[in-house]
């Protein structure tokens, strides 16, 4: 049974998460059939996101609720995109921990290293199917765009968004 929201702990990703997060990530894109070519579930970093997110142009941020990852985001420099665009990227929950504020606090702390890290927009792709995440991008300032940018090659994804930042 769940508690209060200060059972969670927001914290930097470490090595030893990697076989949690690549569950995490598993688990979720599965759940809203987003598995196989042209998904993130498919991506070379999802078995080793910690090394993945090492330097000071990208950072993945975990929740951590009684020792286990139970959600995860981060930011990075866009493929094939514009320098000063970043990506929000892998931005996933567990369905029993959704709805309690936890996807606002990753946002926020992936939009303030963002910020600090000089870019000036943050991208990214989502399916229409995740509803709760599209509205919260929404929420926070994301506008929806007409085609993705840069070449992630997340070709099954169909909503894409922009966050001016500075």
């Amino acid at each position: 049974m769940l508690k209060t929201f200060s059972d969670y702990k927001l914290r930097r990703i470490k090595e030893t998460d990697n076989p949690q997060i690549t569950q995490l990530i598993e688990s979720v894109m599965t759940e809203f059939g987003a598995i196989g070519p042209g998904y993130s579930i498919e991506d070379s970093e999802v078995k080793d996101m910690f090394q993945h997110y090492q330097g000071h142009d990208r950072a993945y941020f975990v929740i951590d609720f009684q020792n286990q990852v139970v959600a995860g985001a981060g930011v990075a420099p866009l493929m094939g995109g514009e320098p000063s665009t970043c990506e929000l990227k892998k931005m996933y929950m567990f369905s029993q921990h959704r709805g309690k504020g936890l996807g606002k606090l990753l946002l926020k702390s992936c939009i303030e290293f963002a910020a600090s890290a000089a870019y000036r927009e943050c991208y990214l792709e989502t399916l229409a199917s995740m509803e709760a995440a599209n509205k919260l991008y929404q929420v926070k300032g994301f506008k929806p765009l007409e085609k993705p940018l840069g070449k992630t090659g997340h070709t099954g994804c169909n909503r894409w968004y922009v966050l001016r930042l500075n």
